[in-house]
């Protein structure tokens, strides 16, 4: 094939004529092997094509060879919104993942402190990722497989978050991720509606006693009682040694809170 004929096999109208057809079966995601082999063409030839495409605003890259459709509703953002291409990017990926911390929390209803990056758990961590105005923030946990999650349906398909029992758990485990704990105190506050005491109870089974101390402390400090009894049970038989409420704090001169056995080294103020 002559390179003319590369050229018109990757013009834009053939490659908006995909665009078009895979947004017609509701599928707004490509790579750039399954667009070589529906446009034709050299992969020099349909990289130029895209390139095309990206600077009329009409696709985006959150992910080397991996490519969304902007709808015009979202031209703006650059990109679609992440809980719409982040399971398919997973996908992708071959990586289990789940919706984590405050993107779980405000996809829960906890939407007090709205989360500047959309938070996925990995097995592994990954650098960050952006897409025009979205960013995509990694935290990891290895044995994140046993974690409690739940589906919820977006335009896309499905997408798989921490549960609102396990979110709790990993907001106090991860707090440098989340802005610290006064933010996450006041996450937990709001989010505590939607958790079920015998799942919080089971969640914490599978998370280190630790976050069970933290967690505790401040679901007793907003006065969720019913929430933390089951979390004293498991503190008062499994925990050894007594925990800092904040981890890179020192705990030299901190009073301690028997019933957590925990070091409260930091004043907690919600905002």
């Amino acid at each position: 094939m002559t390179d003319s004929a590369l050229r018109a096999r990757t013009a834009p109208s053939a490659s908006g004529a995909y665009l078009r057809d895979l947004a017609s079966r509701g599928r707004l995601h490509f790579t750039i092997q399954e667009a070589q082999r529906a446009l034709g063409g050299s992969l020099p030839a349909v990289r130029a094509a895209l390139r095309r495409l990206r600077r009329r605003g009409e696709i985006s890259s959150p992910w080397r060879g991996f490519f969304v459709i902007i709808p015009p509703e979202y031209r703006r953002l650059g990109c679609l919104p992440p809980e719409q291409f982040v399971p398919q990017l997973m996908e992708h990926l071959r990586e289990r993942y789940y919706v984590t911390l405050l993107s779980a929390a405000e996809l829960h209803g906890a939407a007090h402190q709205r989360p500047q990056a959309f938070q996925v758990m990995l097995r592994r961590n990954r650098r960050p990722l952006g897409c025009g105005q979205v960013r995509v923030q990694f935290a990891a946990r290895n044995d994140m497989a046993r974690t409690p999650t739940i589906t919820k349906n977006t335009p896309r398909g499905p997408l798989r978050i921490a549960s609102p029992a396990a979110t709790a758990l990993e907001l106090v485990g991860y707090a440098d991720r989340c802005g610290g704990l006064d933010i996450v105190a006041s996450v937990i506050d709001e989010l505590a509606e939607a958790i079920d005491a015998p799942a919080l109870a089971a969640a914490a089974r599978l998370c280190p006693i630790a976050w069970v101390q933290r967690l505790g402390h401040l679901l007793e400090l907003g006065h969720h009682d019913r929430l933390a009894a089951p979390l004293a049970a498991r503190v008062s038989r499994y925990a050894t040694v007594t925990a800092p409420l904040v981890r890179a704090a020192t705990t030299k001169g901190a009073p301690r809170v028997a019933r957590w056995r925990l070091a409260v080294n930091a004043a907690i103020e919600r905002g």
